[in-house]
């Protein structure tokens, strides 16, 4: 029986809708990307190594200690938790933003083994994103990594989740620009700052000379292109849907026939 259905996609594809739907017809748990606290992700955490524990105050190493999950040879602490200076310095631990990725590969990896450990014997689950979208955002735009680099770490996570027959929903979409310009007023210029500020301004973006919002768009377009290029490769079950905006109806119809399908 299938556990696990992911909606993948790029930025302002309809992930978070569709995801919601598929979850209420079927009767699963859905979880929304930044829901502060995902069963397969680490959103708002830092990684303390044991010898980098040592370097805080003995009361704050205990606030930590208790606070924290002790995973991979550390702690994962919810960052949320604190306030003030200690909150400070944690975040520059922060997962995704700050870890080598010797570190943070190998915790991501121990939190969905801790997932589909858990998941064999739930109802199912429907996420929006983190199979293709986290782990292109740290392999390709943060670190700059080849495109084998990120499918190589994507099967690893596969063949993780594998028993749980995950299925994947791709929401594809030809006009990127023109999305990511209708959402900004829903999701604020600060938000295109930010995003556009991410991927222009890591090893990916910084090797091709990215800058502003064309910049981001074509780093957006050249992950769309490999994501497609991985879901291809793994064999992983799946559909891609083609502009979801512009006809919901026969994309949901499209989406459930073929979950019953397989």
């Amino acid at each position: 029986m299938r556990k696990l259905i992911i909606v993948e996609g790029l930025p302002c594809s309809g992930k978070s809708t569709v995801s919601k739907h598929i979850a209420d017809v079927l009767g699963m748990e859905f979880t929304d990307e930044g829901s502060g606290d995902h069963p397969a992700d680490y959103e708002f955490h830092a990684f303390i190594s044991e010898n980098e524990l040592a370097e805080f105050q003995p009361d704050e190493q205990e606030l930590i200690i208790t606070a924290a999950e002790k995973r991979c040879g550390g702690y994962v602490v919810p960052i949320g938790s604190f306030c003030g200076d200690l909150f400070d310095r944690l975040l520059t631990h922060k997962i995704y933003d700050f870890l080598p990725w010797e570190t943070e590969k190998p915790l991501m990896l121990d939190k969905w083994r801790s997932f589909a450990e858990s998941a064999v014997n739930s109802s199912g689950h429907v996420f929006n994103c983190v199979f293709l979208q986290n782990p292109m955002c740290e392999t390709m735009m943060r670190f700059g990594f080849d495109s084998s680099v990120s499918e190589g770490y994507i099967r690893e996570i596969y063949d993780i989740i594998r028993p749980l027959e995950p299925f994947v929903v791709y929401l594809k979409t030809d006009n990127i620009a023109a999305e990511i310009k209708r959402t900004v007023p829903e999701r604020g210029v600060e938000w295109l700052s930010g995003v556009i500020d991410y991927h222009c301004g890591g090893e990916y973006g910084k090797a091709l000379g990215l800058s502003g919002f064309e910049g981001y768009v074509s780093a957006l377009e050249e992950r769309q292109r490999r994501e497609a290029a991985i879901l291809r490769h793994l064999g992983i079950d799946s559909i891609i849907i083609e502009n979801f905006k512009t006809d919901s109806k026969n994309a949901y119809d499209k989406i459930l026939a073929a979950l019953s399908a397989k």
